[in-house]
């Protein structure tokens, strides 16, 4: 094999193993958010999130992870839409948003 090949074979792994980690990073974001809606009393739309950010941060051992960023929408009544955030470092939630909903409510 030649350095082009060898490079191009090591570049489409790399792009393999960070589209498989992304994956799994949704995945998270989709169950810490869909818990934190339980939790309060939300319904969280779509049951999905979508990525808005993507950086390498350090975490608390020093090292270099990736920080995730995902937005999701949820009701507390059916009718009404907030957007919240989760945000990952590595697989690990390390802020989660929903306040939205509470500054919003109408009194009659």
């Amino acid at each position: 094999m030649d350095f082009p090949e060898v490079f191009a074979l090591a570049l489409l792994c790399l792009l393999a193993w960070f589209w498989l980690d992304s994956l799994k990073a949704r995945e998270a974001g989709v169950a810490a958010a869909g818990q934190a809606c339980q939790r309060e009393g939300l319904q969280l739309l779509d049951e999905t999130v979508a990525g808005r950010g993507l950086r390498l941060v350090r975490n608390e051992e020093g090292r270099m992870a990736l920080q995730r960023v995902f937005e999701f929408e949820y009701s507390e009544s059916g009718y009404d839409r907030f957007r919240g955030s989760v945000t990952l470092l590595g697989r690990e939630v390390v802020m989660l948003e929903l306040s939205a909903h509470r500054g919003l409510r109408l009194v009659q």
